[in-house]
Order: structure tokens, then sequence, then C-alpha cells
């Protein structure tokens, strides 16, 4: 089934790939440039900066903010009043300004200007989480892991891979379902699956190429809360 999505999205252009050297190359089944380690940093302020936004919105803010401050020593240096307005239309800039400011003081300070490549330190900076974490692990480092964001796992949930309540449980359920050759191809494909055809509502079932094999556990829309009159 894995292989099967992947066909019917391969060369999406997601933000973590549009932003790499070689953004042709993505990463599946071990194909990886090496230059992509040298990314690590833009990487890392490009996911933080992704939570709740689009990768179109996103990429324009990368490249923008790159084009004054980056490096850990720029960024850490930078008034934050200059970050934010870099960062505005990534929503909630000011708490995002202030993470990508605490982060690389950090990674200026503690590592040397160089990101860390374990899960472990990662998760010690401001405004990382496993997810995270994982997709710059996977990304610049090619290490196999699996980075669950929420189309892996809505998706992972709604056609019968596991029956989880949380991205963690989904990442460990994911990790004994797949072999570790295919975990680095698990985020690229879902969220790509995601957005362009098994979206949250309304998904394209009449396209998808597993529709056969999918069990369909979709969930219906949550329901507004009615207002009362007074």
């Amino acid at each position: 089934m894995l292989n099967e999505m992947y066909e019917s999205i391969k060369g999406t252009g997601l933000l973590l790939e549009v932003i790499q050297p070689n953004s042709l190359n993505e990463i599946h089944y071990g194909k990886y440039d090496p230059e992509r380690k040298k990314f690590a940093f833009k990487t890392l302020i490009a996911t933080i900066l992704s939570a709740r936004s689009k990768d179109e919105t996103i990429i324009k803010v990368i490249e923008g903010l790159w084009k004054i401050y980056s490096t850990p020593k720029e960024i850490a240096e930078a008034p934050l009043e200059n970050l934010e307005k870099l960062v505005y239309s990534s929503g909630t800039y000011h708490q995002k300004a202030i993470r990508i400011k605490e982060t690389s003081k950090i990674i200026h300070e503690n590592f040397q200007d160089k990101v860390p490549d374990t899960l472990e330190e990662l998760v010690k900076l401001p405004g990382v989480g496993r997810k995270v974490a994982n997709c710059v692990l996977t990304i610049s480092f090619n290490q196999d892991v699996i980075a669950v964001d929420t189309h892996v796992h809505r998706i992972s949930n709604r056609i019968g891979w596991v029956k989880t309540n949380n991205p963690e449980k989904t990442e460990k359920e994911l990790e004994n379902l797949f072999p570790k050759s295919h975990w680095k191809l698990i985020n690229y494909t879902l969220v790509s699956f995601g957005k362009k055809i098994c979206k949250p509502i309304n998904p394209l079932c009449s396209e998808c190429p597993i529709n056969k094999q999918c069990l369909k556990l979709i969930k219906p829309p949550k329901k507004g809360k009615k207002k009362t009159k007074k």
C-alpha cells in the first residue's frame, strides 16, 4: 500500500524537500544527497516555523529570513522585532520568533553552530518536539526514523494500519509495522497523500490507488457547540 501511495504522489514539492540543495532528490529508499547535512539548520528553523502554516507560506518566509539572517549566530543576535516582521505571515509570529531566536542561541553557544543529530538533544530545543526532531534527523542526517505529523497520524488510523489516539503511539506502531528501509518514506508519502488525495474532509476516494484496501475509518467532523439563546 505504501508503494502504491508513493507512486501516486512522488515528485510533490513539500516544504522540507523544496528548501534542500537538490529538491529533486527526494528522501526515499536510501537516496540521500550528503549536501543536505549542511542545510540542517535551515531545515530545523523551517520546521519550527511550519507549525499550523501552509508549505507555500513557509517557503516564502524561510527564503526571506535567510536573505538577512542565515546562521545560528545571526538569528540569535537579531533584534526580536526584526525576526517578528520576517516570520509574521507564518502565524503566531511572536512565539515563533522567540523560539527560533532561543534555539539559535543554544546551537551557537552549546553546539558550535552545528545542529545536534540525536533525538535526545533536539527535543531539548525550544519549539522542537518529536515530529520536528524526526523531520530533521530524516532529511538532514539520513536517519531511519518516522516523523509523525497530523497527516501521518490521521491517515495511518483512517486506512487501518494502526489504531492509536496520539502521534507518539502511531510512531511506535508504524515502526513495528514497516521495515526500517521504509521509515524515511512514510512521512513524505503520507503528508503528500494527505494534501492531494486523502484529505481530512471529503477525501478523494475515487482517485485513491488503495481504495479497495483501505478500511475507510473516517471520523465525522466535530460539530461546533450550538449557541444558546439568551
